[in-house]
């Protein structure tokens, strides 16, 4: 009885102990991801979708109210029954839009074990930190030196920026001009800074698609086939691709880097993102299609896109979280640049936020990553 008694208490101990080195929520749990909804972002979307399909009912895929500006309450009443699940230990937003600090609030009211990740996030920085444990943002910044330096890798001896004063009035984008003027003039690079029409001007978007379809081979005409294209507009990467192919020039990224931005419609490239295997499929047709062209090694982009890569990582480094296999309130970061190369193929790299006063954030992070030369 004795010794019954003794191997027992050891049995406490030993479970004690584990209790008291491992997190409470360590083990099964479910990864709650809330994404835009398809006609809002079907990138976004699917990869949740991916993710479900991947780990079954262990993934809960909501979606935010379409017209999330009008309909903050909604937002509000969707995080919080999230929060009424105990089985919920992970919660993923991409996008996080305005309104998402306010329903993240209303979660944090009864949880504080559940793992929250900002994708893409549009409220002020330091509020933002304060509520998640992980936010993950495209590095538009330091694009201003990558694009220039791929571009010289590509061939360039010239580099057009094609924008409008309604961009250039947004300091991020006004930045990122001046660093990529700077890094041109360091590579050797004649930087070209070129006016196109807003696309929501007089002439609409059709008038600047039809802008960049002229201008481009006046532009090649002007400093000869090693020039390379970029434009700040999403609209205007369709017939800036097409240009580039048609002149032999030179095209380094999309404003918003991407196997599926521009590429298939201008390239005539099938395409549906729902189906498995569909991104591969667009990478493998564009590199055949320009290859036919006589342009490989002129054209290049990230290899994923960025809302997909960072819905999957941070799923992916979510469950570790939940297992407790890193730290809740610590993030790993080695851990996390490899969850986001394991779905990018490529590397990819992580710098935490510096504010104006050099004060560091080393929850937010600033992602970038290789490039995919076709």
């Amino acid at each position: 009885m004795k010794k019954a008694l003794g191997i027992m208490l050891v049995f406490v101990m030993v479970v004690s102990l584990v209790a008291s080195v491992v997190p409470a929520f360590a083990g099964a749990g479910k990864v709650a991801i809330v994404t835009n909804t398809v006609s809002q972002n079907e990138e976004e979307y699917r990869s949740a979708q991916e993710m479900v399909t991947k780990y079954g009912d262990r993934i809960v895929h909501v979606t935010w109210p379409d017209n999330f500006m009008a309909e903050q309450e909604q937002m509000v009443s969707v995080v919080a029954k999230l929060a009424y699940d105990p089985d919920v230990k992970a919660l993923i937003i991409n996008q996080a839009v305005p309104g998402t600090n306010a329903a993240v609030d209303k979660l944090l009211e009864t949880r504080d074990d559940v793992f929250i990740v900002y994708c893409t996030p549009q409220e002020n920085p330091p509020d933002v930190a304060a509520r998640a444990q992980l936010i993950m943002m495209p590095d538009e910044l330091a694009m201003g030196d990558a694009i220039p330096i791929q571009s010289k890798k590509l061939g360039a001896k010239v580099f057009v920026h094609y924008s409008f004063p309604r961009h250039m009035s947004q300091v991020l984008l006004s930045s990122r001009r001046e660093l990529m003027k700077k890094k041109c003039a360091e590579l050797g690079l004649e930087f070209v800074d070129a006016t196109a029409p807003d696309p929501t001007g007089d002439s609409g978007l059709p008038g600047a698609q039809q802008f960049i379809l002229e201008d481009v081979p006046k532009m090649v005409q002007k400093y000869g086939k090693d020039t390379a294209f970029f434009s700040t507009n999403c609209a205007m990467q369709i017939p800036l691709i097409k240009a580039v192919v048609d002149t032999g020039a030179i095209y380094p990224q999309p404003c918003c880097p991407s196997p599926y931005h521009g590429f298939p419609t201008a390239l005539g490239i099938e395409s549906d993102s729902s189906k498995p295997g569909d991104l591969q499929h667009v990478i493998d047709e564009t590199r055949r299609i320009l290859k036919e062209k006589g342009m490989s090694g002129r054209l290049s982009t990230w290899p994923v896109p960025v809302a997909m890569m960072s819905t999957v990582a941070s799923t992916e480094y979510a469950f570790k979280v939940i297992a407790g296999e890193v730290p809740f309130d610590k993030l790993d970061m080695k851990v996390l640049e490899q969850c986001m190369a394991d779905y990018a193929k490529v590397a990819v790299s992580a710098t935490p936020y510096v504010d104006e006063a050099g004060k560091k954030y080393d929850n937010y992070l600033f992602v970038l990553m290789d490039f995919l030369t076709y």
